[in-house]
């Protein structure tokens, strides 16, 4: 007599964690893969992979690949609901422009032209140019910075409280939670705030798709009484570059005008594989995402034990850090982080920023373990041959400049310009943006004055083999500034 097989298991290449049948998106991207189609259509490549190779294999459109080109099928909104009751919002939608397009398409929808908004400082570009193509003008609010190492934490929902009754007229509060080195203020004050004075908080949380979804998380921001909140599935979720979502609430946002402020800066070809991937992301957090947080987090707090072994390294962490992020500072072991940097890059493991004296390197859900171990042997390897003296750190230059507004920005990015050496520009005008990065935050807009604080953060940037990105002069040595 024999016994029963057991079922034999078969492992799908496309799909290994069985996401097909919870994510339509997901599922449309696997069946047109299983067809050989004769499309029509664009993109002009047409999955041939005989013509520029391998690097269009997987890519689908949305329109006329994972759906019809009517949009027949509903695919990407039933997506988007999903997503939506995920999260706890009303709306959401999924971007292919990363979380660059969902901070512009938000600023589009408040306000009008000359109409002013609270914004906390260490905003990334994406949103100071938002600022730009809406018109509006910023009231700027400084972040607190910790006393010890400089970093900036949140903004003191007090600061916001004062600036709202100072300028009643300000239509939006905009913030960055958490910041790009991790640490995490306090988003439900000043959500509490903004709806006392009846304006909506928006929340650039692109590092924190995470967050709300493991109890040693922070919750995010919907959970917290934000009204809006753009994140980046491509940072801690493993989804293609430029994904991200865009999820808000009814009630002090059109949900009309904030679906054509999107579709307004949106391209009208989504790349399906992206939109896919963002599907497939949201279904493993939804499915799986609890357990392996755990995982993710246990891993990250074993790194940070083993790093902070390293004698004079300082690692972030505690209750206003998140929990996966680490962020190191190097300046009490004497060691270069660039050439920390380069000797990782050498090891096959870039870091996401790297500076003379801070390294930010991010752990995902795809990492583990035997990852994040090979990363410390490496890094306490490398500083050991780059010890010398300790020093004082010097804190990226983005997070302690106090800007002085000439004009609103949008007035600066058209005006007419000339370029000035740098040590000629005190006291001029700034028409553009410069802004070290990472992190991407400016060390000065448009239509802001160049002070001493500036030079020296750009000077201080340029010395420690910063890039000085989005200015004319790559160099840093000129600027362009008012006519």
């Amino acid at each position: 007599m024999s016994l029963p097989r057991e079922p034999r298991l078969t492992f799908d290449p496309r799909d290994p964690r069985g996401l097909r049948g919870t994510a339509p998106l997901l599922d449309a991207w696997l069946s047109f893969g299983e067809r050989t189609p004769l499309p029509f259509t664009i993109p002009g490549h047409k999955q041939r992979t005989d013509l520029v190779g391998e690097v269009v294999r997987d890519d689908v459109p949305l329109y006329g690949g994972l759906d019809t080109v009517k949009l027949g099928a509903g695919l990407l909104a039933q997506a988007e609901a999903r997503a939506a009751r995920l999260w706890g919002a009303d709306h959401c939608r999924f971007s292919v422009g990363g979380s660059t397009h969902g901070n512009q398409a938000l600023a589009l929808a408040v306000g009008a032209p000359g109409d002013r908004v609270i914004v906390q400082r260490t905003l990334h570009r994406s949103t100071l140019l938002g600022l730009v193509l809406a018109g509006l003008v910023p009231v700027w609010v400084a972040p607190e910075l910790d006393e010890r190492t400089g970093m900036p934490l949140g903004v003191r929902p007090s600061d916001v409280a004062h600036t709202l009754e100072e300028f009643p007229d300000c239509k939006a509060v905009f913030v960055t939670e958490p910041s790009y080195v991790g640490t995490v203020g306090d988003v439900r004050a000043v959500a509490e705030v903004a709806h006392a004075h009846g304006v909506p908080l928006i929340v650039d949380a692109a590092w924190a798709a995470h967050f709300g979804f493991h109890p040693d998380l922070p919750q995010h921001a919907i959970a917290l009484g934000a009204d809006a909140l753009v994140t980046s599935a491509h940072k801690t979720l493993p989804a293609w570059s430029q994904a991200a979502l865009v999820l808000w609430r009814d009630g002090r946002l059109d949900a009309a005008r904030v679906d054509a402020a999107f579709e307004a800066t949106h391209t009208t070809s989504p790349a399906g594989a992206i939109l896919a991937s963002t599907d497939a992301a949201v279904a493993l957090l939804e499915r799986e995402g609890e357990v392996m947080l755990a995982g993710l987090i246990d891993a990250v707090a074993r790194a940070r034990l083993r790093l902070r072994l390293i004698e004079g390294l300082e690692v972030l962490h505690g209750p206003a850090v998140d929990p996966v992020k680490l962020v190191l500072l190097l300046a009490g072991t004497g060691a270069d982080g660039n050439l920390v940097e380069a000797g990782l890059i050498e090891r096959g493991m870039p870091v996401e920023m790297a500076d003379r004296d801070t390294i930010v390197a991010m752990a995902t859900l795809a990492d583990d373990d035997a990852a994040l171990i090979a990363f410390t042997d490496a890094v306490s390897d490398l500083v050991e041959a780059g010890r010398g003296a300790p020093r004082q750190g010097v804190p990226t230059a983005a997070w302690a400049v106090q800007p002085e507004m000439a004009c609103p920005p949008r007035d600066a990015f058209f005006a007419a310009r000339e370029v000035v050496p740098l040590a000629d520009a005190l006291g001029r005008v700034s028409a553009e943006l410069i802004a070290p990065y990472p992190p991407g935050v400016p060390v000065i807009a448009p239509g802001e004055i160049v002070t001493e604080s500036v030079l020296t953060a750009i000077t201080t940037a340029r010395t420690f083999g910063v890039r000085i990105a989005y200015a004319a002069d790559p160099t840093g040595l000129t600027i362009q500034v008012l006519a």
